[in-house]
């Protein structure tokens, strides 16, 4: 039996590592990316591979997919996490933060798929993607004036690649966390969320897990709230 083999992004804390852990617990051989290494390290204790680099930089993915190809030779199920790029007032945010953060969320996505998708189709297995993106992305919020509008453009071309690679048996869906536990709850959030606590990281770990399997096997182009019900569209 083939063991399969996953990449995370942004998998040093919070949902990433999470996910990483999750992965590996369910037989995944992983490898994984983080700006200050901490992904690498988790990921080296779980007996996997990584590297210390940035999603904004096509350099520092590519050696993540040649990293991962030449321990595992395969890549069957990637996701893709990052951070929130710059915040701030919606018109004081210039254009080197909107290029940030279009970079760092939606050319990450575009670029990492560029490489892994020739893979998966030689392997002719199939794949799947996971790109997590934010309840706030169909949603935008004052808040988040950047992330919201990026991560909208990553679920369009995932409905888009999705079409196009479904047939060959390549997946790409979107988990929309709401807020989670790696963060501090504040009072004024956790009122707005009809659950009334903020979501666990082992809960998005949880949701990403099922779309890369089998069980999700006839679902593509999707974006999966798991937000404690937060969104209000229907």
């Amino acid at each position: 039996m083939v063991e399969k083999v996953a990449i995370v992004t942004g998998a040093g804390k919070g949902m990433g590592a999470a996910v990483l852990k999750k992965l590996a617990s369910d037989g995944y051989r992983v490898a994984a990316m983080s700006p200050s290494g901490a992904a690498k390290t988790l990921a080296e204790s779980l007996g996997g591979v990584g590297v210390a680099g940035s999603n904004a930089r096509v350099e520092d993915i590519k050696a993540l997919v040649d990293l991962t190809l030449d321990k595992y030779g395969r890549i069957d199920a990637v996701v893709n996490n990052t951070g929130h790029p710059p915040k701030g007032t919606l018109l004081e945010l210039d254009d080197a933060a909107w290029l940030t953060g279009f970079e760092l969320v939606h050319l990450a996505v575009v670029r990492m798929v560029r490489l892994v998708t020739p893979v998966m189709l030689q392997q002719k297995s199939g794949g799947a993607f996971v790109n997590l993106l934010t309840y706030a992305t169909f949603e935008p919020e004052a808040d988040f004036p950047i992330s919201g509008p990026v991560r909208a453009a990553v679920a369009s071309f995932a409905k888009v690649y999705a079409d196009q690679y479904a047939a060959q048996g390549i997946r790409m869906n979107n988990v929309l966390p709401g807020f989670i536990d790696s963060l501090p709850a504040k009072e004024q959030r956790v009122a707005r969320i009809p659950m009334k606590r903020y979501g666990t990281t082992r809960e998005i770990a949880d949701a990403v897990a099922f779309l890369l399997s089998e069980q999700a096997s006839y679902i593509t182009g999707q974006s999966l709230r798991v937000d404690g019900g937060i969104t209000r569209s229907v």
